[in-house]
């Protein structure tokens, strides 16, 4: 398994390439959490954010549901955040195409448009 992986990773252009990659992803739902004037609420300090588990909360668990219903709806999975803690999560782990999380941040603007 770890020779498949690394020949994929070496196919993808490298590890660098890869960590430039996911660090756009991530870079593409935070810009949309923090130009969302607070609808989005960011739970981890800037200099800590992860570039592989972007979390957020949202007003309150309703529109939280909402969210994850729709979202779900819509082919997004597992956005729901951990049971014990809740909030939202998105995981853009090496293997996530960056239209996905293009995809992903093109909803969150449409979906805080229509529920502000």
């Amino acid at each position: 398994m770890m020779n498949l992986v690394l020949k994929w990773t070496l196919l993808q252009g490298g590890v660098a390439y890869l960590e430039q990659q996911n660090a756009a992803k991530a870079q593409l739902i935070y810009d949309v959490i923090d130009a969302s004037e607070g609808f989005y609420k960011g739970i981890i300090d800037h200099k800590d954010r992860s570039d592989m588990n972007i979390t957020w909360r949202m007003a309150d668990e309703e529109t939280e549901r909402r969210f994850v219903k729709e979202s779900d709806s819509r082919g997004f999975e597992g956005l729901a955040g951990h049971r014990s803690v809740g909030g939202l999560r998105a995981s853009a782990y090496n293997g996530v195409p960056v239209e996905a999380c293009q995809a992903l941040a093109d909803f969150m603007i449409d979906f805080s448009r229509r529920n502000r």
